[in-house]
């Protein structure tokens, strides 16, 4: 199949000829003759469904540009908005417009205006004025720009929402409905969605009328060259095993999803103050910061970008060779997205899940979902590790081009520096330059627990040493450790993972943390002896949600708190037996005995 047999125009071929487009994908195949030939009947409206990456930009976006260049020949009003394609992001926003006018290089008089937040309406108020045969739009500004009376869609035929899905994860089902409002009811409207939601169903039966439905793959799928993976560890051993994964692979080029903004921007300040080429990603960097971060990013100048979810809709890279989720998210949607940025392309991706034993059944929920199983992964050793590194090490002396005419000059000083030194030591010297850190960390480097699941779910070793069964502390402490008490337990959503970035809070430097007893009402923490004092000083008079912080030493003698429904009916039962005037002795006696 070509472009031509497709029904593509001799222009908008010699374009994406340029472009170094040869043969249609699948999902250009699907779509683009319906678009073309959508006057035949019961095909005007379309849902398409295929993961990011596969080619549908192109897939709505030739048929979408021929058609307007061909409507606006055939009208009068040459300056009236014949096309809105809208997007949930400012990124994908310029990307859709840019390409859209590379595939219009040679058909004249289409002008192509992308809208978007984040930068000065008025420019864009300027370039409507102009004319805009096509809007490309996020959702809120183009409501801004129709209360102003800017925007005019009522002479509009075509709609496409892409990446539908997303725009209604993030919240613009209303924004959406308005837009709606503003348009004609004779229209041509075109859904891409990645996953088929209850919601998505809905904007379908809402406003799409007759419509075919295309699949490319399968329903809620990921992408199909995505392998997946999850390590199992100690909620404390994250970060640990993080690191192991990116050093065992030494090309990695991925993304890092967190699931706070908070999260997020710790975990990358973890691995740039640990030397690894990573910078951040999330809402509360200003947009300059986000566009830097993410030139970068494409550019290849970052290697790891650590994200949050929202901050990364839109980010349009075809090479990742990883995906990490750091924190699974909380819907299989989310998963699904995260996941399909890599794979794409024709090319292999992976994607990487550290999960703690309380995540697990959100990795089956996945499963179930796209059709596929899980790699339970073993975490590579420091000798694996080391080994990778010091193969990439040699493989990039070997691949270094050597500048003769450059370093000549230079040869015979270089010659006597190294006169009473043999090769092997020069050779031990130059990987030792190239890869000795990794030698000097994982030769010391903290052990990882290793978390086993037995038959019915049950884990075998837990997040920080407490028995979840009895929901007894554990006894005995860590030679070399000393147990601290903190007011502060379950009942206070004070979990294994909030425990650790509570204490690298408030803590100065990198606090080591043994093993970790959360009850309802209090946890027990270790900490290295020498530094007890450090880490009572530290958090004695913080606050945990508006509640304030007790740390002491932890002691069996001194009263620890009970859990607030024991509390309430330890009070209940003495109020009675001072009502019936009775001992709580001789009450407990007459109990009847369980058999």
């Amino acid at each position: 199949m070509t472009f031509e047999e497709l029904g593509v125009c001799q222009e908008i071929r010699t374009a994406i000829e340029e472009l170094g487009f040869e043969h249609p994908m699948p999902i250009q195949e699907a779509v683009t003759p319906i678009l073309l030939s959508s006057d035949a009947e019961g095909e005007k409206d379309l849902i398409a469904l295929a993961q990011t990456g596969t080619g549908k930009t192109a897939a709505f976006g030739l048929p979408l540009i021929q058609r307007v260049a061909q409507r606006r020949e055939e009208i009068n009003n040459s300056k009236a908005t014949l096309a809105v394609i809208l997007s949930p992001t400012r990124e994908l926003c310029l990307q859709i417009a840019d390409d859209l006018r590379d595939f219009s290089k040679y058909l004249n008089h289409i002008n192509i205006v992308a809208v978007y937040g984040g930068t000065s309406i008025i420019d864009q108020i300027r370039q409507l004025r102009h004319g805009a045969q096509v809007i490309v739009a996020t959702p809120g500004r183009l409501i801004d720009l129709i209360e102003r009376g800017k925007a005019d869609l009522s002479n509009v035929e075509y709609v496409v929402l892409d990446e539908a899905d997303e725009m209604l994860n993030m919240g613009f089902t209303d924004s959406i409905n308005a837009i709606f409002d503003q348009l004609p009811e004779e229209r041509q409207t075109l859904l891409f969605s990645a996953t088929m939601s209850k919601e998505i169903e809905k904007i379908a039966k809402s406003y799409l009328h007759d419509y075919k439905e295309v699949v490319v793959g399968s329903r809620n799928e990921g992408a199909e060259h995505v392998n997946h993976i999850y390590y199992m560890v100690n909620a404390k051993d994250k970060y640990l095993a993080l690191k192991r994964i990116v050093d065992y692979y030494p090309r990695i080029y991925g993304i890092v999803f967190c699931r706070t903004k908070v999260e997020t921007q710790e975990i990358a300040d973890k691995l740039i103050r640990d030397g690894y080429n990573a910078e951040s990603l999330h809402g509360d960097l200003s947009q300059q910061q986000r566009d830097l971060t993410m030139q970068k990013f494409r550019q290849h100048l970052t290697q790891l970008l650590v994200a949050t979810d929202v901050a990364a809709r839109g980010l349009d890279v075809d090479d990742l060779t990883h995906v990490i989720n750091y924190s699974m998210p909380d819907d299989t949607e989310s998963y699904t997205h995260r996941s399909g940025r890599t794979g794409r392309a024709g090319k292999k991706g992976t994607s990487i899940a550290i999960i703690h034993s309380r995540e697990r059944h959100k990795v089956r929920d996945v499963e179930k979902t796209i059709g596929k199983e899980f790699v339970a992964g073993k975490l590579p050793t420091p000798q694996d590790i080391c080994t990778k590194q010091l193969f990439r090490a040699i493989d990039e002396i070997e691949k270094t081009d050597v500048i003769d005419e450059q370093i000549e000059p230079f040869m015979l000083e270089i010659r006597r520096h190294f006169e009473y030194v043999d090769k092997e030591e020069i050779l031990k010297k130059v990987v030792s330059r190239e890869f000795g850190h990794f030698l000097k960390y994982y030769a010391n480097a903290p052990e990882i627990e290793e978390v086993k699941i037995e038959k019915g779910g049950k884990k075998k070793k837990d997040d920080g040493g407490t028995n979840w069964k009895t929901k007894k502390p554990r006894e005995g402490v860590q030679e070399g450790y000393t147990k601290l008490f903190i007011n502060l337990g379950r009942n206070d959503r004070f979990f294994p993972g909030e425990v650790m970035q509570f204490i690298n809070r408030n803590v100065p430097g990198r606090q080591e943390v043994g093993h970790i007893d959360i009850m309802p009402a209090f946890c027990l923490i270790e900490v290295p002896s020498e530094d007890v004092r450090k880490v009572i000083k530290s958090l004695n008079g913080c606050h945990y949600h508006n509640k304030k912080v007790t740390c002491r030493e932890d002691s069996e003698k001194k009263a620890r708190p009970m859990p607030k429904h024991r509390s309430r009916q330890m009070n209940e039962r003495k109020a009675l037996f001072e009502m019936l005037g009775q001992k709580e002795e001789g009450w407990a006696r007459r109990r009847p005995k369980k058999k």
